[in-house]
């Protein structure tokens, strides 16, 4: 790629990034795994300059940079990237933000998301998994033809309460999904997340929902049919 300014190439990128890096945020992020401390909203300012720019988000990725891979997901071209260019991305997203942006802005919108959906579940990396469960918590709530939302519940109820972190969610917003759109299965959602108790105690700001799975389960319905 040719570049035209120094903030178009990667490195002028990169320092500008390094510019904006706030160690108030840093530590903020750290403790839930992203290490960066850029302003999103000042991130998402440069993507706007930049636009589209699908070779640019190649480079910004391989730098392997938290910040700049971030940068990366919010200029690139989804659907120009091949099933495995995207599974070797999410294997190589270890940090939270990253991975989530990931699935939500660049993996949803590609024409493999099925595919990775059901290889990301299966996977044996929690991490892993935990995206092939975001994946299906999109399925349920958008197209649930053909799921087997039975034996999702009965996934859950086996593994949820000693899953790692990021599967942990993962599995819970899919119960939390499974009892708010499909009222035949919400009574053995709001049960299994009563026993299960998983997130019950999570600090919850006020004016925000409990991810306690019967709270929002409950509050969603609420809200749908209110």
């Amino acid at each position: 790629m040719t570049a035209t300014t120094e903030t178009t190439t990667v490195a002028g990128l990169l320092e500008e990034l390094a510019a904006l890096d706030d160690p108030r945020a840093r530590e903020v992020n750290l403790r839930h795994g992203d290490d960066h401390g850029v302003n999103l909203g000042k991130l998402r300012a440069i993507a706007k300059r930049l636009k589209t720019q699908q070779d640019l988000a190649h480079e910004l990725w391989a730098t392997g940079d938290t910040a700049a891979r971030l940068l990366s997901l919010l200029i690139c071209r989804p659907k120009d990237f091949s099933r495995d260019e995207l599974d070797t991305m999410l294997r190589e997203a270890r940090a939270p933000k990253v991975q989530d942006w990931l699935v939500n802005y660049v993996v949803k919108k590609s024409p493999h998301t099925e595919d990775l959906r059901l290889l990301w579940f299966a996977d044996e990396d929690p991490v892993v998994a935990s995206a092939g469960w975001m994946l299906t918590v999109d399925r349920v709530a958008k197209k649930p033809e053909g799921l087997d939302l039975d034996g999702l519940l009965d996934t859950i109820e086996a593994r949820m309460k000693d899953a790692p972190e990021r599967l942990q969610w993962a599995m819970n917003h899919c119960l939390a999904q499974i009892g708010i759109e499909h009222p035949a299965l919400r009574a053995r959602a709001l049960e299994i997340g009563e026993r299960l108790e998983v997130l019950k105690d999570y600090p919850t700001p006020p004016g925000c929902t409990s991810p306690f799975a019967p709270v929002w389960i409950t509050e969603m319905v609420r809200r749908k049919e209110g």
